[in-house]
């Protein structure tokens, strides 16, 4: 889990307009952060299964808020898709 301080960073990073706490580019940086840190600990406790299934069910759902920034924005998914640098 991020602390409220990384969590406030992404959205400041992330956000479209002043107010924005939930648009899918900041979903996205989220969970982003998320999947990594899960990672890093799943590296140092490979025989945690109930985190794996937790990191997949991360990766799904970024996916598919992906997908949807995709298909609806595409400007805005080629900008975020190079700042989080991930592979389009």
């Amino acid at each position: 889990m991020l602390s409220k301080q990384k969590k406030q960073n992404a959205m400041r990073d992330y956000k479209r307009h002043e107010s924005d706490t939930g648009s899918a580019s900041v979903q996205i940086a989220l969970l982003t952060r998320q999947i990594k840190a899960l990672a890093d600990h799943l590296k140092k406790n490979p025989k945690d299964h109930h985190s794996r299934r937790g990191l997949l069910m991360m990766v799904g759902k970024r996916r598919r808020f992906l997908q949807y920034l995709e298909k609806n924005d595409e400007k805005e998914f080629l900008k975020l898709s190079k700042k989080i640098k991930l592979e389009a």
